[in-house]
């Protein structure tokens, strides 16, 4: 198991894995940080569950045969830490490079594709990591900044929740077009998203672009 990040939706499901049942749990330190600091993870019993710390930019045995390699993503803290980290430093930086939001390159077969889920901004060391790649599975959270506010189901924009939005001139198909790379996927993609939606003109304007949409029980064959 490899952790991207800590918030709820990328940890939560370790709490139904705590049945005696051996892995190996890898993470940045500040992650596994933030995973023992609440009791409710003690379930993942450390004689159980190995957690291995990762260091940026350290390449490791994934499972047999396949490399990752994790890097800094901009990015933000979980959601649960934001008081905290406003208490502490006084402000909130939703695209910080750090152990809290990672990408990670997979290599295996001569193939390498890359793992981005969160993503505040594109940088171009970033387009230079993705540039070539076999596929890309990348931050498909919004199709527009203010998305969540115009749908009434929250008052929080993309950019204040650390996600770069699909369209428009910032957002990730516009940043990545031309880039040479096999396979666009977007994944960790909101319920509020129209590009979910079979023939919206979202969905239509993304595959146009070389996206695909992923879904439940997927299979990549690079």
């Amino acid at each position: 198991m490899l952790l991207t990040n800590g918030d709820i939706d990328h940890v939560a499901g370790l709490l139904s894995l705590r049945e005696a049942q051996p892995f190996t749990l890898f993470a940045t330190p500040a992650i596994h940080r933030v995973l023992r600091a609440s009791s409710a993870f003690d379930v993942l019993a450390e004689d159980v569950v190995a957690r291995r710390d990762v260091e940026l930019g350290a390449s490791f045995e994934l499972v047999e045969g396949v490399t990752a390699t994790i890097f800094p993503v901009p990015g933000k803290i979980a959601l649960y830490l934001e008081k905290t980290e406003e208490a502490q430093t006084g402000a909130l930086v939703t695209d910080i490079e750090g152990e809290q939001t990672i990408g990670v390159e997979i290599e295996a077969g001569g193939r390498r594709a890359l793992y981005i889920p969160g993503c505040a901004t594109m940088t171009n060391a970033l387009r230079d990591r993705l540039a070539g790649a076999d596929a890309v599975f990348f931050d498909g959270t919004l199709w527009r900044d203010d998305e969540m506010v115009q749908a009434g189901v929250g008052t929080k924009t993309g950019k204040r929740m650390g996600h770069m939005s699909m369209s428009g001139d910032e957002g990730s198909m516009a940043a990545l077009a031309g880039l040479d790379i096999g396979r666009r996927i977007y994944v960790h993609i909101n319920n509020t998203n129209p590009v979910l939606i079979d023939g919206s003109p979202e969905r239509v304007t993304a595959n146009r672009a070389g996206w695909e949409i992923a879904e439940d029980g997927m299979e990549i064959v690079l």
